[in-house]
């Protein structure tokens, strides 16, 4: 019994390695001084403690004026921990970054958020543009733990979206129905994404990765048709014929 016990372990692979979407929020400093950045952080987190309490973050170093030496940024990433955020890697940028990532045992995550620093290149001849994609259409009710996910096109549900489910598409959202879960249109960096539902109480909303949790959305909205967008970084929301 023993023999062939140990001959299946023997044959099983001990580990697999996958690859697959990974929620992480964006941590984007603009001070290194450990002080400040507890106190905002220990605010933010405890506005939706269920969503950042112990959440995994990348930290981005690029609203810096210049770019900490190794010494500084580990009192940055214990100033995160303290706050109750778990900070795994830095945001990708330029060859300094990566040393510096390296220099603090951090690996060097890629941001889907396209920069606003634009490289010089050679224009080729233009392609034909393609056609745009199909949405992905979802007419039953999204229940608690459920993701829908569209690649490369818009989002659309026709039913209601539970708590603790969440929407997420390259391109925009619209929910014909409850929205109370999470949503984030634009997953790719899209910051020409939007979102539109019908009636509005959502956990938390993205788009392009700037978000906000229901907590911070003005209360009149609840409930409401409501359409959100972005502008420059800053999240808006308003009633669907406001804007």
């Amino acid at each position: 019994m023993m023999t062939h016990r140990a001959e299946a372990t023997a044959q099983e692979a001990a580990l697999e390695i996958r690859f697959g979407p990974v929620d992480m929020a964006q941590v984007r400093l603009r001070t290194t001084d450990p002080g400040t950045i507890v106190d905002e952080l220990t605010g933010k987190v405890a506005t939706a403690p269920r969503f950042f309490k112990r959440a995994a973050v990348s930290l981005d170093l690029s609203g810096l004026p210049s770019l900490p030496d190794a010494a500084v940024l580990r009192g940055v990433i214990e100033a995160v921990r303290r706050a109750g955020m778990l900070p795994v890697g830095l945001i990708h940028g330029d060859p300094a970054t990566e040393t510096l990532a390296i220099a603090v045992d951090m690996p060097l995550l890629t941001s889907f958020r396209a920069s606003n620093k634009a490289a010089p290149v050679v224009q080729p001849t233009p392609a034909p543009a393609p056609e745009p994609a199909a949405p992905l259409i979802h007419t039953q009710a999204v229940r608690s733990g459920q993701r829908l996910y569209a690649r490369q096109r818009d989002l659309i549900v026709m039913a209601t979206v539970g708590a603790g489910a969440e929407l997420m598409a390259d391109g925009c959202v619209h929910v014909y129905g409850q929205l109370r879960g999470r949503v984030m249109a634009g997953a790719r960096g899209d910051t020409t994404a939007r979102v539109f539902c019908q009636h509005f109480n959502p956990e938390l909303v993205s788009i392009a990765g700037v978000f906000r949790v229901f907590e911070t959305v003005p209360p009149e909205l609840a409930g409401q048709p409501v359409q959100a967008w972005l502008d420059g970084d800053n999240l808006r929301f308003a009633r669907i014929g406001d804007a």
